[in-house]
């Protein structure tokens, strides 16, 4: 039986494994941590469970990129309830705006916001990525990794292309142009609250601002709230548990404690996976490797076996962030009756580093997350990475001073949202990039993937004979779907390449990914 070690518990990872073990692979997942998840999972603190990084659940309707994976590797049923409002947005002048999922409501609410002109750009961007997301859910090998997949490339684009000329929902050739063109060429007429607005919104969403977004990553991005938000019970981590049942089921294995320290290549070809653990050391081997892991991480790993192109990366990303993260028990009796669940706050330009901050609560419906008549919040901010990890080396204590004047800073717009959060706190435990680098062991702290500049800037998933990456490095990159449909395909990929195409199950051929 052909044997395959997948490393990190990630949503891709999990993915990717659940779909081989079902295919009649022998996986094993190798976590470090004792939970799965990764950026995306819940931890335990003090009786409250936070989302520790990724909050934002999304792609759970009928068919669309969450149905799918619950149909391909085997989940009955998601837990989660959906949610309309997604969440508000609010501007340095104080004016809120509220994403509704309610296509009325969204509709009035953007013209009370920005005026009867803003239906061009809100046009262009709900076309665009109607096409967009029914394109990423049909093409079974983006970016292609083999003569096989560069045919396969045009015969899907040929079809696809075909099929939107008779709908006709949108100018094909409009399409084609924004392959060139970024999200801010289509504000260039529209006000600066609605550039800001949506600068915000790209910004968690691509990692980017408009003028840097490419147009067709960045409208689909956008999209996210339209198609609906969920909130899952036991937090965004309840993915990840779930795909790990699933792994489990379908005859894998996940260990957990078991830290990769590297990865060699044997003289028969197989690969040697060696992991820390308390008392010495584990050894695996395996034919073939799929790392849920950045770049930075599986250079790490692979010494002297390293791809050209992971040699060439620079010694830290330069660009791309880290997160400051802030973890708040609340006494939900500061909060408003039917209060939204997730909150965006912007004081001004330019965002990130605490002028911009993302909140998101723990519903009242579920009271694991919490004790009780308590709330879990999770407030982010967008940060660079190289400050902290430069600031610690030369000067610790003012490295804690500089946490201190975030969180105090972050707070302070935080209660835009929540008044006097601070006096309803019953917990504060902020983070910063080289915290989220000691419990995600993500290198630098690094988080979001590459920011979404062009459409070619994500990597392929296969580095090496026998060896992918699967994560928020790879197409389609960001949001827990995204990062789950790139699971599927690496999986796909797989098991064509080992002849096991057959075993793809019947949901995968349905949704055009096999």
């Amino acid at each position: 039986m052909t044997k395959a070690i997948v490393i990190g518990a990630g949503v891709g990872g999990l993915t990717t494994a659940a779909l081989l073990a079902k295919a009649g692979v022998d996986v094993t997942v190798l976590e470090a941590h004792v939970y799965p998840g990764g950026c995306a999972g819940t931890f335990f603190h003090k009786g409250y469970k936070f989302d520790a990084g990724a909050t934002l659940a999304g792609g759970f309707y009928p068919d669309g990129p969450m149905d799918v994976i619950a149909k391909t590797v085997g989940i009955t049923e998601w837990p989660s309830h959906s949610s309309d409002p997604a969440m508000t947005v609010q501007l340095p002048s104080g004016q809120t705006i509220t994403r509704w999922i309610d296509e009325d409501q969204r509709i009035a609410e953007r013209r009370a916001a920005f005026g009867k002109q803003s239906d061009k750009f809100f046009d262009w961007q709900e076309a665009t990525a109607d096409a967009l997301w029914e394109f990423a859910m049909r093409f079974p090998a983006w970016p292609p990794q083999s003569a096989r997949q560069v045919l396969q490339l045009g015969g899907h684009v040929t079809g696809w292309l075909g099929s939107r000329a008779l709908q006709a929902p949108l100018r094909l050739p409009g399409i084609g142009l924004d392959v060139f063109r970024s999200v801010g060429h289509h504000l260039s007429s529209q006000s600066d609250a609605l550039r800001l607005f949506i600068d915000a919104q790209l910004l968690i969403a691509a990692q980017t601002t408009s003028k840097h977004a490419n147009a067709l990553y960045g409208a689909s991005a956008l999209d996210l709230p339209r198609r609906g938000i969920v909130h899952l019970k036991g937090g965004i981590g309840a993915i990840a548990e779930e795909l790990a049942q699933a792994v489990r089921n379908n005859g894998g294995d996940i260990i957990y404690r078991q830290e990769v320290l590297s990865v060699e290549r044997d003289s028969g070809n197989k690969y040697i996976i060696e992991t820390k653990r308390r008392n010495g050391k584990n050894t695996f081997e395996a034919d073939f490797v799929v790392a849920n892991l950045p770049p930075w991480n599986i250079r790490k790993l692979l010494g002297n076996a390293t791809p050209p192109k992971l040699k060439q990366l620079p010694a830290r990303p330069k660009d791309g962030w880290g997160a400051f993260m802030i973890y708040v028990g609340l006494d939900e009796a500061a909060l408003p009756k039917d209060f939204p669940l997730h909150h965006q706050v912007i004081a001004g330009e330019p965002l990130g580093e605490g002028n911009s901050i993302f909140l998101s609560l723990s519903p009242d419906w579920d009271g694991a997350r919490a004790p009780q008549g308590q709330r879990a919040l999770t407030i982010s901010t967008h940060t660079n990475l190289a400050k902290w990890w430069d600031l610690l080396a030369a000067d610790p204590e003012e490295y804690g001073r500089q946490k201190e004047v975030y969180t105090k800073a972050m707070l302070t717009l935080a209660e835009k949202a929540i008044p006097n959060l601070r006096d309803a706190a019953q917990l504060i435990k902020a983070g910063t990039p080289v915290t989220f680098n000691r419990f995600t062991r993500r290198e630098w702290g690094w988080v979001g993937g590459f920011p979404q500049t062009n459409l070619f800037r994500a990597w392929g998933p296969k580095l090496m004979p026998d060896f992918w990456m699967v994560g928020d490095s790879i197409f389609p990159g960001q949001s827990t779907a995204a990062v789950a449909l790139g699971g599927l395909r690496v999986a796909r990929d797989i098991l064509h390449e080992y002849g096991l195409s057959e075993a793809v199950p019947q949901a995968v051929t349905e949704a055009g990914l096999a």
